[in-house]
């Protein structure tokens, strides 16, 4: 039996080459691609999986105990590949953080926000499959956002439309 550490780190793993699947499937000339004025732009979606690597980080090395985050987030890069790059780096650095943590380390907590404005504790483990789960939601905007910029759906969890299984 895996430890909890071992089984995320192998769906973390599992889940990043779905997500680089769906990056890669992204017709780049329509990385500003935005469906309605609310909805964001695919490439703001997409720099959302860069983002959260680094915000993991400094959550899972508890940098909001003592101060809430602040400032604005990095702007994505304007080249299509260049953001993928990052999501790729973002991807190692943030499971090599995780990989050095013991599994005791994991089940400690961290600070970081339970509600608006209103910062609580967090298991570092917990913490990390939350940022996995939010990355799997943002993927599926972002396979849809595929089909309408008119690239190619791949397969995620089972057969697309473009990828079938037969």
């Amino acid at each position: 039996m895996s430890s909890p550490k071992q089984q995320f780190l192998d769906a973390y793993d599992r889940e990043h080459a779905i997500t680089l699947r769906v990056l890669r499937a992204f017709p780049p000339d329509q990385a500003d691609l935005r469906p309605t004025p609310k909805c964001r732009s695919a490439r703001e979606i997409a720099w959302t999986f860069v983002l959260e690597r680094g915000l993991g980080t400094r959550v899972l090395n508890d940098e909001f105990a003592t101060r809430p985050p602040t400032g604005k987030p990095q702007q994505p890069p304007a080249a299509w590949g260049d953001l993928v790059s990052a999501f790729e780096k973002a991807h190692a650095d943030y499971r090599e953080v995780v990989r050095l943590y013991s599994d005791a380390e994991l089940a400690q907590t961290v600070k970081f926000f339970t509600a608006p404005k209103t910062m609580g504790d967090w298991r570092r483990l917990d913490f990390a499959w939350f940022l996995l789960h939010d990355e799997i939601h943002h993927r599926g905007q972002l396979s849809v956002y595929v089909r309408a910029a008119g690239g190619k759906v791949p397969s995620i969890y089972g057969p697309s439309g473009d990828e079938p299984w037969t």
